[in-house]
């Protein structure tokens, strides 16, 4: 059996593995799953259509899984999806989806949610997503795998965040980031690459060399964003971390792009 400890609640229906801890004055709603090795160190509180995938550990006072702050949430039975060994630091809040967002918000595995972080309704976030304290998601927000979102810094909704981005502390992001991108501002602009997140994730200098040639000749002056991107796809396609943002360039998009300050009326 789970331990669970003698102040906790567990509402009768709640799925929880053998191997499952359950600390000091938590509750845990009659729709929750706790998978193995999953731990609510205490006062958490986790609840609705909530499922916390294996070794993820929940620090105290977070709210997992209640209702959406969407005025347009009508009580439909939607879901919060938790991968494995995410680490929840305290007051942390997720949100579950809405009819209007496919009825799912999924977080991915092995990422960190600092003191807090906060993930609206509908949000899609991937693998080892780093958000320090006080970083914020509205809702319908997509986050690329291995991305890092600064302190007090805020995405708006349906936003992209590319994979291995970085978003500087206190910045306001308005507009998609490419995947490797570095913003920062009181609203995003775009400095530059992750440089050094890239090397830190093992990528070649020729890969490297190669993303820096063709982000001068994305964000250049001559001829429009389409055919910059076009001319890229020609020359490097076959470079992986380019081929990442030539796709992601040219994939559907609400928001825009956020690009360097003063680059084509940006």
């Amino acid at each position: 059996m789970a331990y669970i400890h003698p102040t906790a609640v567990v509402e009768p229906g709640a799925r929880l593995a053998e191997t499952a801890r359950i600390g000091p004055y938590c509750v845990v709603g009659q729709e929750v799953e706790l998978q193995d090795g999953v731990e609510l160190v205490s006062h958490v509180v986790v609840a609705g259509c909530t499922v916390v995938g294996a070794a993820t550990r929940i620090f105290p006072f977070a709210s997992i899984g209640h209702q959406p702050q969407d005025l347009k949430y009508q009580g439909e039975k939607s879901r919060l999806e938790i991968g494995r060994r995410n680490i929840v630091r305290e007051h942390v809040t997720m949100n579950p989806g809405t009819a209007g967002g496919g009825m799912v918000t999924r977080v991915g595995d092995g990422c960190l949610f600092m003191v807090g972080a906060h993930v609206a309704h509908d949000c899609r976030l991937g693998d080892n997503v780093i958000m320090a304290n006080n970083a914020t998601l509205a809702g319908h927000v997509v986050i690329g795998n291995f991305a890092i979102l600064g302190g007090l810094s805020a995405v708006h909704q349906f936003v992209r965040v590319g994979k291995h981005a970085m978003i500087g502390g206190v910045t306001g992001v308005e507009r998609d980031v490419i995947p490797y991108g570095q913003v920062v501002g009181d609203r995003a602009r775009l400095v530059g690459l992750n440089i050094v997140g890239m090397q830190r994730r093992g990528f070649s200098r020729d890969q490297v060399q190669a993303l820096r040639t063709a982000y001068q000749m994305l964000f250049g002056e001559a001829g429009t964003l389409a055919e910059r991107v076009d001319e890229v796809a020609r020359q490097f396609m076959d470079v992986e971390p380019v081929r990442d943002i030539v796709e992601f360039i040219r994939a559907d998009s609400q928001r825009g792009l956020c690009r360097p300050q003063g680059v084509n009326g940006a």
